[in-house]
């Protein structure tokens, strides 16, 4: 009857701040913290990382891995723990310090099927100065914005309407529509991915794994 009584219920029990180890390495880590000994409680701290890394062997005598248990053996004792580590101790708050927020890469939604990088070879072009390699590149960004805008929106787009794109997204740096210059054809980038989207893959392509089967070798 004395044995039904004692029984310990999960939900009677204090939360395990590292579920990981279970509840009787948190029960030890409990039993040193109530240590009133202070020389006591330094052995009884490294006999609890000694067990700890017996966990993880290979990794039981490597530096950063030892920082690393003494760490989770303070954040088990809530900080509580009073004893002489080989490490520096790190601080409640540094832990529970939130992260600044990181921010958006995407600077311009309005065209987001275009892409980040767009923008980034856009800040490039900018830079050069210009000349015949700096007008090639401006053509190549036009036409891979052209690729892209067909492949989110509809079949077909005007020329007009990537310059006019190009030359916001450049801040007026690049205006293409002055000079007469003509993009690829839209049909020729609908006939490009019609061909890979027919086209097979894997061991049904001709030519592929498993093609050479039975044929002798020399």
């Amino acid at each position: 009857m004395n044995l039904v009584e004692n029984l310990e219920y999960n939900t009677e029990r204090s939360q395990l701040i590292i579920p990981e180890y279970g509840r009787h390495f948190q029960k030890m880590v409990d039993h040193a913290v109530s240590i009133a000994d202070r020389e006591e409680r330094n052995k009884v701290a490294q006999a609890i990382i000694s067990v700890m890394g017996n966990l993880q062997p290979h990794l039981r005598d490597v530096p950063d891995f030892q920082h690393k248990l003494w760490d989770q053996l303070f954040i088990m004792s809530d900080f509580k723990l009073d004893v002489d580590s080989p490490f520096p101790i790190t601080s409640k708050e540094l832990l529970q310090a939130r992260p600044e927020p990181l921010e958006y890469p995407q600077n311009f939604p309005k065209y987001r099927f275009y892409g980040n990088n767009i923008k980034r070879m856009i800040d490039v072009a900018i830079k050069w100065e210009k000349g015949d390699m700096r007008d090639g590149l401006e053509y190549a960004i036009a036409n891979h914005m052209k690729k892209c805008y067909l492949n989110w929106n509809k079949d077909t787009v005007d020329d007009k309407a990537i310059f006019k794109h190009l030359f916001e997204l450049s801040n007026g740096e690049i205006n293409l529509s002055s000079d007469g210059t003509s993009l690829t054809d839209s049909g020729q980038f609908l006939k490009q991915r019609v061909t890979r989207s027919n086209r097979p893959s894997g061991s049904n392509k001709k030519g592929g794994r498993g093609s050479n089967r039975g044929k002798k070798r020399y």
